[in-house]
């Protein structure tokens, strides 16, 4: 019974880590290249306008960045319920 609820416990942190990153990747990849590009572009960033930079390597950058994150997420998260790799 202990077990069952510690395994459920894992699988919502890593659900809810996983869920919070996607939302970020979205709103990166498909919302500042594509929906809100048009306001971004009045920012330059390297003489490129902000929307196509991120379209083109910023949202790359993030997803590098995401992964990261996760990596480091999810071996606290391991950690935190004793199921990490020695």
């Amino acid at each position: 019974m202990k077990e069952d609820r510690s395994s459920q416990a894992y699988w919502k942190a890593t659900l809810s880590l996983l869920f919070k990153i996607l939302i970020l990747w979205f709103l990166v990849s498909f919302g500042a290249g594509i929906l809100f590009a048009d306001m971004l572009n009045s920012i330059h960033l390297g003489g490129y306008p902000l929307g196509f930079w991120f379209a083109q390597q910023g949202s790359i950058y993030i997803f590098i960045a995401l992964i990261f994150y996760y990596a480091k997420k999810m071996g606290d998260i391991d950690r935190r319920f004793n199921v990490q790799e020695e």
